[in-house]
């Protein structure tokens, strides 16, 4: 259902790359090539006052969903994360979104922000993408509250009061 929901498009790429002893996928790929915002211009001073901190973009992000061997199943969700780092180890652009872990060691994690979400990767991906393009977040800190809090202040206290968070039709 993924790869016949994208095929066709050309901002949205998706291929199985690891599969069980049976055949069946346990891991895609997901390319997304949106323009979307990826860090800020001073990380280290994010809400400083006086720093402006205007947001850095990139054209391209990489995401791997991961299922468990129980999926589907609410006690087994795929896990939606974006790579941070490139096999080399190298930081690569991942998404600056409230609902995305920027920060820490779970950076590049994806709270989908629905219990449910174990029975459909399109659904996962397509919220992903609305992500990207800013048509869905939540930045306020209250319930299911945000997967990344700093992010989430920055939207509040600087994108959304100087225009920078836009929805990308």
């Amino acid at each position: 259902m993924l790869r016949a929901r994208l095929e066709g498009r050309d901002d949205v790429f998706c291929r199985p790359v690891l599969f069980s002893p049976e055949g069946a996928p346990e891991r895609y790929e997901v390319e997304f090539r949106i323009r979307s915002i990826c860090s800020v211009e001073d990380v280290e001073s994010l809400l400083k006052p006086g720093v402006e901190n205007r947001p850095v973009f990139a054209e391209r992000f990489r995401m791997v969903i991961d299922l468990p061997e129980e999926y589907p199943c609410v006690d087994a969700p795929a896990d939606f994360r974006f790579l941070v780092r490139d096999a080399v180890g190298a930081p690569v652009p991942h998404p600056w979104h409230p609902n995305i872990r920027w920060f820490g060691p779970m950076a590049g994690h994806v709270c989908l922000n629905r219990y449910d979400s174990f029975s459909s990767l399109v659904w996962g991906v397509e919220r992903v993408e609305d992500y990207l393009r800013y048509r869905r977040y939540h930045a306020l800190n209250e319930p299911p509250y945000p997967e990344d809090q700093q992010v989430a202040a920055w939207v509040i206290r600087r994108g959304e009061p100087n225009e920078w968070i836009y929805f990308d039709l």
